[in-house]
């Protein structure tokens, strides 16, 4: 079956909704969402019930706005305070260590080629660009398995972590349209490369910043009198970003990274509404590219390279990340204890954006580029399968894993971040009761309040004589530093 005009929107609502039902259980189980969305892509695609998709230039277009979005709203997520402690490390780990992946990887690809048993024969370029291409990772589905088993992380590995995979992204995708210029161009010398590399680096890093800042003024300074029309105003902006920063032959991926991180860390008219927008949007996107990427690939082709393809991959598990990541490391010393550069080296997970990346030499019809797709894609579920299900178990047996602190109040309601309060609850327990049973009697901090009370299913007006029970919880508001 082909996709036209009048089936799209059936086969789609289809996709979708097998697609969440399908995330929903393996969720469960610890399994990385995005590879079930790869996997429901395939059994869809031509080798399972015959979708006909094989555009790969339409796919690259989706991945571009997808990653666009993706990568803002992460940015979103990144606080400052946070990244703060452990900035340098995150930098070199998504700049350097990128580079050393790439260039261990495609070493040992072009050193596998030169082998009379396989079926490859890259030149050096070639394998570089191979390597380049899935040399980033996806922090996503780690983030979203240990939220699934309600696992957090000791000494700022989540920040370092979310740092560098939302900023290594860029440094991936100019490695790969350098080594295809140079590839196509038959040669480019050391200082167009490094030339290459500042102009993407510096424009993409400005543009960001100051587009970050008037996307800021924008939304506090427009009064629009529809909220709903907030997000989507924000929306036309990430866009425009990624645009005028790949106009001006900037890195646009760099460019709405750090835009998002302005926008998250300054006060913004309704954020509530924009962040529950930008979630939702993140997660269709996510599925849509994955979906997309599913059905792109012809899993009869993959067998064809699989031998190779799973040395590859192993290599870049076992040897190449764990390299870059204790080289990399090494300058910051005893800072970081050997279990935590243990755990880093293996959840360099790898996700779309490899795949996304690996599509960029297809359509610029590179030699080789279609065994270079069919490799990453099968390098990105070996790596799913052997990684992504081994998360929470690593962190468990490098003893870096902690219970997941809770997050917002059971009550369901948040407070703008204009109003200088804190909303939390808390559950009267028998010990409670026996010092007072009504609110009157509770020593409550000075300028905390009780907003509402919730019994089983009924929800109560409190007042002075309200008599509590057991099990009753309590919204409270105070003042910040009074809780």
């Amino acid at each position: 079956m082909i996709f036209t005009a009048g089936n799209i929107l059936l086969i789609g609502s289809i996709l979708l909704f097998v697609s969440i039902i399908v995330g929903k259980t393996g969720y469960r189980f610890g399994v990385p969402a995005l590879l079930l969305f790869l996997v429901v892509g395939m059994l869809f695609g031509s080798d399972g019930l015959g979708l006909q998709f094989h555009n790969a230039k339409e796919a690259q277009f989706i991945g571009m706005v997808a990653l666009s979005i993706i990568l803002f709203s992460g940015g979103m997520d990144t606080k400052f305070t946070e990244i703060k402690p452990i900035l340098t490390h995150g930098i070199v780990l998504s700049t350097v260590g990128v580079l050393l992946t790439a260039l261990f990887t495609g070493l040992f690809i072009w050193w596998l080629s030169g082998m009379s048993w396989t079926n490859i024969h890259l030149p050096l370029i070639t394998s570089l660009l191979l390597a380049s291409t899935m040399s980033s990772t996806d922090s996503a589905s780690v983030f979203a398995i240990l939220r699934s088993q309600k696992i957090n992380l000791k000494h700022n590995l989540r920040p370092m972590l979310e740092l560098e995979s939302g900023s290594n992204d860029p440094m991936a995708y100019m490695l790969t349209i350098v080594l295809i210029q140079f590839i196509q161009s038959s040669g480019m010398g050391v200082p167009q490369i490094l030339g290459s590399f500042a102009i993407q680096f510096i424009v993409g890093a400005a543009t960001g910043y100051f587009l970050g800042k008037l996307a800021i003024l924008m939304l506090n300074r427009l009064n629009i009198d529809n909220q709903a029309l907030y997000p989507i105003l924000l929306l036309s902006f990430i866009f425009f970003i990624f645009s005028i920063t790949d106009l001006l032959k900037g890195n646009g991926y760099l460019a709405v990274y750090i835009a998002g991180m302005i926008v998250g860390n300054n006060k913004i008219m309704h954020r509530k509404e924009i962040y529950t927008f930008m979630d939702g949007l993140t997660w269709l996107f996510q599925i849509i590219m994955f979906l997309c990427l599913g059905l792109l690939v012809n899993p009869h082709e993959m067998l064809e390279v699989a031998v190779v393809a799973l040395l590859i991959g192993i290599f870049m598990i076992v040897v190449g990340r764990p390299f870059s990541v204790f080289l990399c490391l090494l300058p910051f010393g005893k800072r970081i204890t050997l279990k935590s550069r243990l755990f880093v080296s293996w959840v360099g997970l790898r996700g779309a954006v490899p795949i996304i990346f690996a599509t960029y030499p297809v359509v610029a019809n590179v030699p080789g580029a279609h065994v270079i797709f069919n490799i990453v894609f099968f390098i990105t579920i070996v790596s799913l399968v052997i990684q992504g299900t081994t998360v929470s178990r690593v962190a468990r047996l490098l003893n870096l894993s902690t219970p997941l602190e809770k997050t917002g109040n059971d009550f369901g309601v948040e407070l703008p971040e204009e109003i200088d309060s804190n909303l939390h609850d808390m559950t009267i327990t028998q010990e409670i009761l026996d010092q007072a049973d009504t609110l009157k009697d509770m020593n409550l901090p000075k300028g905390t309040l009780v907003m509402i009370v919730k019994r089983g299913n009924e929800y109560l007006i409190p007042n002075g004589t309200l008599k509590l029970h057991a099990g009753d919880k309590l919204l409270l508001i105070s003042e910040n530093g009074k809780e």
